[in-house]
């Protein structure tokens, strides 16, 4: 257990590694490139090594090249196999992205799971792979890991995907559908969850000059034959992570400072600035970075569902604004790590604040939050957002801290930086 020690926060400015979300799918486009790819920045942390282990598995050689980099030679596009069940402990990306590349193989792999990784959905990604030939399955027949995954038929063609539940299906899709002989046209039953996360797939696809289209919302192509070329790239700041630091500035009134980051990013946690400016924060973006200061905060109302991972962020700030907070269209945050509506809003009433929940939405009410042992649920996102908590409330004690390994290993230490 970790006791947060209050303090008054003064000006400052921290510094977070690189994204999860893009170094996953940096990694992975370098694995699946034909020739040796560097990547510097890349997030080093539980999630990553999981990802990292498995392209070895299927042919991708890595080398760590520094603290933070690595070289990755690839395997073009065709992973050879491996005969053991794959662990993917409750890396839901990992899962669902390396799932697809799976797909481009001769023989089955088997992914799995710890307990929660095993009771998450994956049945529509599934029911798609099928659609292009893959034999893709459930293992215990309910739509959940371990799965096995048989390519062999490279053909492509047309799919239809559900992405009201992840990105990461689309995702998964688009990365392999490169290169399938036929490429793939996917269409999807509905606007997808979390779309930001789609732009990031395209954006490094790109940087692997390889090419995918989006024709409408719900359209898109990825042309057939093509080949992932390697390169040396660079992982921008974790834009989930960076949310602690500046919730931390808004419940605070001093400006806390996210060095690295720009307007310019794709990362769609980006908006969470902007929302803290909407509820009375003073928002500065300078050359190096952006820095939030809080003032009197406000409640709103807001559509989380183009951000769903800061979330549990800002319902914590949301405890310390005037008003009630409705956050809306949330109902994909049940199968993560944790159901993190549940979480969120047990946690804060343990903390003395109100807080309800619905089917896809949860409301916060502003008040005098006092200190609780807070439950993680071992869900990385539960800890880190209500460490922030424990800045200005007495008796915050955060159990098992060591969480944020999934993400943000250093995060305590840099944390602890904030005085």
């Amino acid at each position: 257990m970790k006791q947060i020690n209050t303090r008054n926060i003064q000006p400052c400015s921290v510094t977070v590694p690189g994204s999860k979300s893009l170094s996953h799918r940096m990694v992975i486009c370098a694995a699946l490139a034909n020739g040796q790819s560097v990547v510097d920045n890349l997030l080093k942390s539980e999630d990553i090594e999981l990802t990292l282990k498995t392209l070895c598995h299927m042919g991708a050689s890595v080398t760590e090249t520094g603290n933070n980099s690595v070289t990755i030679d690839g395997f073009n596009g065709q992973p050879g196999p491996f005969s053991d069940p794959i662990y993917l402990g409750n890396s839901g990306t990992s899962m669902r992205l390396l799932a697809g590349i799976a797909a481009l193989g001769e023989s089955a792999y088997i992914l799995t799971g710890d307990e929660r990784m095993n009771q998450r959905p994956m049945d529509a990604l599934l029911a798609s792979l099928r659609m292009v030939d893959v034999d893709a399955v459930s293992v215990n027949g309910n739509g959940c890991p371990p799965v096995s995954i048989k390519g062999g038929n490279r053909r492509g063609g047309l799919v239809t995907l559900d992405c009201s539940t992840s990105s990461q299906y689309l995702s998964a899709m688009l990365m392999m559908g490169a290169v399938l002989r036929n490429g793939l046209h996917i269409t999807l039953s509905g606007p997808p969850v979390s779309a930001p996360y789609i732009d990031l797939t395209l954006d490094i696809m790109k940087r692997f000059q390889v090419t995918a289209q989006r024709i409408t919302e719900t359209q898109f192509r990825v042309p057939g034959g093509q080949e992932y070329v390697p390169g040396h790239f660079v992982v921008e700041p974790d834009l989930s992570n960076a949310s602690y630091f500046w919730a931390a500035g808004a419940i605070s009134g001093n400006p806390v400072k996210v060095t690295g980051v720009t307007r310019s990013s794709l990362q769609g946690d980006l908006a969470f600035v902007d929302i803290l400016g909407l509820m009375g924060c003073r928002v500065a973006v300078d050359e190096d970075g952006i820095a939030v200061s809080g003032g009197k905060l406000t409640a709103i109302d807001v559509d989380m569902g183009r951000c769903p991972d800061v979330v549990p962020t800002l319902a914590v700030v949301a405890a310390f604004a005037r008003g009630t907070t409705r956050i809306t269209n949330i109902a994909h945050l049940r199968e993560k790590e944790c159901d993190r509506i549940d979480a969120v809003v047990s946690q804060l009433r343990k903390m003395g604040v109100t807080a309800e929940q619905g089917d896809d939405w949860l409301s916060v009410t502003g008040g005098t939050p006092h200190g609780a042992t807070i439950e993680t649920f071992n869900d990385h996102r539960i800890a880190m957002a209500f460490g922030v908590a424990g800045l200005e409330v007495e008796n915050v004690i955060i159990e098992n801290e060591s969480c944020v390994g999934k993400s943000f290993p250093t995060f305590w230490e840099v944390f602890e930086t904030l005085i």
